[in-house]
């Protein structure tokens, strides 16, 4: 009993002789002299098929290759589908219009991967129409806030979904615009404390994510010094998914768990979006202190994403983080804030796949003597 092999399937709808009329026998015979020949019916719309005109075709393949073992390629499944759609009078598609694409509606081949990739780039952008205005006015009350998250968060979730399977390396506008505007509510919640006490409670599907992120912003925001702006330079990151390779390959080294490193990326630099120096001189991704990098940043450049992050895995077992986390990463920066707060971001970067993607997609600010400034994104002025 023969069958088509998966591989053989496209390449069979492709190439098969139509051999109506023949038996095994004269399908052979026809191909004795190595060569492999194509009929081709009738076109004038008559039920009989007239006198056939014969193409060279080259030199055939084994018929075991292109049939699964079956001289006669009608009884191969996935190409009688295709000679049986094409005969006339069966009230079925003509010949020339069946292709491999309208098989696939069908069900009988899979779809085809660019097909799906252009399907799902059409839901990003079917979906990029309700994204909020870069600097669209924030909602004032509690109830509008909570319902703006909640809409926000529900539309990018489904958005960082799709770019994840697409893989690729930048967020798509949509992402880009939906995470702008949550990251703007999030600010919004971590300066206004009595707002941000009404409307927490009014979260119950994203709460824990909207408290630990409102809470460790505050902190941070608490600690960190003013920089003068014309001293900031900005840049892109690394791609997710190169990050994320350096993020487990330093805890498979060191034995530092793989979202604290990411959560340290993100608090010290944005991923590496902030390329300036800090006001006290720490430099690169993981914002190293030079010393600290001599001693602890393996020969490699403190600039670089891969040997800054594994310098980091590297500083934190020294400073025990198998025995104690937060003991190493209050001995990386000195403040009970700064401990809390990473430990808060690396709670939601592993606890769903797509908070990390989420957090990338945030912009720059930066705290000036004049207040915060946004770097980076859309709707610059």
């Amino acid at each position: 009993m023969s069958s088509c092999r998966p591989g053989d399937r496209e390449r069979t709808l492709e190439e098969s002789p139509d051999t109506e009329g023949q038996d095994a026998g004269e399908t052979q015979a026809a191909k004795a002299d190595g060569k492999w020949h194509r009929k081709e019916t009738a076109r004038d719309g008559s039920r009989e098929t007239s006198k056939v005109r014969v193409k060279g075709w080259g030199k055939s393949p084994p018929a075991s290759w292109r049939h699964g073992g079956s001289p006669n390629p009608v009884r191969c499944k996935a190409n009688r589908s295709r000679y049986q759609a094409a005969r006339r009078g069966t009230g079925l598609l003509p010949r020339e219009m069946v292709t491999l694409d309208r098989i696939r509606l069908t069900g009988l081949l899979p779809r085809s991967p660019l097909l799906a990739g252009f399907s799902i780039f059409l839901v990003a952008v079917s979906a990029s129409a309700a994204q909020p205005d870069p600097n669209a006015p924030l909602p004032g009350t509690a109830a509008e806030v909570a319902r703006a998250l909640v809409d926000t968060s529900t539309r990018l979730h489904g958005e960082l979904d799709t770019w994840r399977r697409l893989g690729s390396p930048k967020p798509p506008e949509a992402v880009t615009l939906d995470a702008l505007y949550q990251q703007r509510l999030y600010r919004l919640l971590s300066r206004d404390v009595p707002l941000a006490r009404a409307t927490l409670p009014k979260l119950p599907s994203i709460g824990a994510f909207a408290r630990d992120v409102v809470v460790a912003h505050r902190e941070l925001v608490a600690i960190t010094p003013p920089l003068r702006l014309r001293a900031i330079r900005v840049g892109p990151a690394a791609p997710p998914g190169d990050l994320l390779r350096f993020y487990r390959e330093g805890e498979r080294r060191f034995g530092v768990p793989w979202n604290v490193l990411a959560a340290v990326n993100f608090v010290e630099s944005a991923f590496g979006k902030l390329r300036s120096a800090s006001a006290a001189g720490a430099q690169g991704p993981m914002q190293f202190m030079p010393a600290s990098w001599r001693a602890y940043g393996l020969g490699g450049n403190v600039h670089d994403p891969h040997d800054a992050i594994l310098g980091a895995a590297n500083y934190l077992r020294a400073a025990g983080a198998k025995r104690d986390l937060g003991q190493a990463l209050h001995a990386y920066n000195p403040s009970r804030s700064y401990v809390d707060a990473v430990l808060r971001y690396a709670r939601e970067i592993k606890a769903a796949p797509e908070n990390f993607y989420d957090f990338y997609s945030w912009q720059v600010y930066v705290k000036t003597r004049s207040g915060s400034a946004r770097l980076t994104g859309p709707g610059i002025h």
